[in-house]
């Protein structure tokens, strides 16, 4: 059984969090869900974006989501692939070495890495994506381009791979980007 490690932290993107989880246990996977700072049983909360045809997407409360792992135990090693959902978890969880430390062996290792939404921060944030073509949310179109990446401007409902990395602007995107995500785990 293949082994899925997301990473995730406060105010994560409730459809980014709750739909990859759920999809990929369906599917036969193991996932482990982690946030530094905290234990397998505690819960971080999230949030609900939605596109309503404002400037940008508005903001709900989401729900309690409970961790099954402990962050401080994890080790790459024992883990197929990685899944960073967005929110507003990546922009502080970029600052926390030991994630990016994470995200670097992944990288490292080549195995599949999925990022979407505001996940892509934290790629941005470890230097790992130089060369590549990497979506997120346009707001995040910048921080993909000064790592070296091209930005790949796609609607809100497609997901783009570029070796072992497949990315998407939001949870509408969840479909295209599990299957994908899903497929380089199986090769």
């Amino acid at each position: 059984m293949k082994k899925v490690l997301i990473i995730a932290g406060d105010f994560v993107e409730d459809y980014e969090i709750m739909v990859p989880f759920q999809a990929l246990l369906a599917m036969g996977f193991e996932v482990d869900v982690v946030c530094p700072d905290k234990k397998s049983g505690d819960t971080i909360a999230t949030a609900i974006h939605d596109f309503e045809g404002d400037q940008t997407y508005t903001e709900k409360p989401g729900h309690r989501f409970a961790l099954n792992a402990d962050f401080d135990g994890v080790s790459p090693v024992d883990y197929d692939g990685l899944m960073i959902p967005g929110g507003r978890a990546p922009e502080y969880l970029r600052l926390n070495e030991s994630v990016l430390s994470l995200v670097r062996a992944f990288d490292e290792s080549k195995k599949p890495i999925g990022a979407i939404c505001h996940g892509a921060q934290l790629l941005a944030a470890a230097n790992t994506i130089e060369g590549r073509n990497i979506s997120a949310y346009p707001a995040c179109s910048p921080e993909v381009k000064m790592a070296g990446a091209t930005f790949a401007d796609l609607e809100l409902d497609q997901a783009i791979t570029d070796g072992h990395y497949v990315t998407a602007p939001a949870w509408p995107a969840n479909p295209a980007w599990i299957m994908q995500f899903a497929q380089l785990l199986n090769q």
